[in-house]
């Protein structure tokens, strides 16, 4: 079975207008051109202006988060059909800063997952033990709790664009990402998870990516791994070259062992 390679570069809270479109440019120039899905998850001020300026290229724009209601009194959020509008194709869902920081559950992230669904976004659904659980050797409990709530009363028909994000929350941001053979293991645990909630056909065609301090050193050894389909990068997107270091390298050594 084959699957996408994907990359995407979580901006989080950074980068104004000035900054995103030198970034676009260097990342438009920079990039090999076979690259299929290059995504940014941006803030949502630069979703419009960012969408416009990628229609020629192989780069796509997405957002780090939504609500679960198409409109209403809910001050400072943002709708799904609202990030369509300005030309987001995706959107990450249950990401371990909105988990832990923001306090999302798992039936509100399910809740998300539905709606994004119905607006026509790609969701990204992000999952990951915290390190007590990880210590507790729980991590297969907590993932599979993610996934089995996360995409309740989905089917695999409405979930043909779903994407996985394996993000263990001990690994974000401190530069100690997580050993590729563990790492590999919990990718193919949460591909068995899917066989079981949906079938392995549907289980094989997921993309599911890595995330967790992703850096040059230690990309192309979580990518030789046949479970990891790509890489969900934080700080190290923040650099252009290094983000572009990251996809060019491995994006070719994938397709040239594929």
């Amino acid at each position: 079975m084959s699957r996408n390679q994907i990359f995407i570069g979580n901006w989080k809270m950074h980068k104004t207008l000035a900054e995103a479109n030198e970034f676009l440019q260097g990342l438009s120039k920079g990039l090999s051109p076979q690259e299929k899905f290059i995504g940014l998850a941006v803030p949502y001020t630069l979703i419009y202006p960012l969408s416009k300026e990628i229609k020629e290229t192989s780069i796509r724009i997405g957002a780090q988060n939504m609500n679960d209601a198409t409109s209403g009194a809910f001050t400072g959020e943002i709708a799904g059909n609202m990030l369509i509008d300005v030309g987001a194709t995706f959107v990450l869902l249950g990401h371990s800063e909105r988990r832990q920081l923001f306090h999302e559950n798992n039936e509100f992230i399910n809740h998300k997952v539905k709606k994004a669904v119905e607006s026509g976004l790609q969701p990204v659904l992000c999952v990951g033990e915290t390190l007590p659980e990880f210590n507790e050797k729980k991590t297969h409990e907590v993932i599979e709790r993610q996934l089995t709530e996360g995409l309740k009363n989905l089917t695999s028909q409405e979930l043909q664009n779903l994407m996985i994000a394996y993000e263990p929350v001990w690994a974000i941001g401190n530069g100690q990402s997580a050993d590729p053979e563990i790492t590999q293991e919990v990718h193919y645990f949460c591909r068995q998870i899917l066989t079981k909630l949906f079938e392995e056909k549907f289980a094989d065609q997921v993309s599911i990516l890595y995330g967790g301090s992703v850096s040059p050193i230690n990309a192309s050894d979580l990518m030789a791994q046949p479970d990891i389909d790509g890489l969900l990068i934080g700080g190290a997107s923040l650099s252009l070259e290094t983000f572009l270091e990251i996809v060019n390298d491995n994006y070719s050594k994938i397709q040239l062992e594929g």
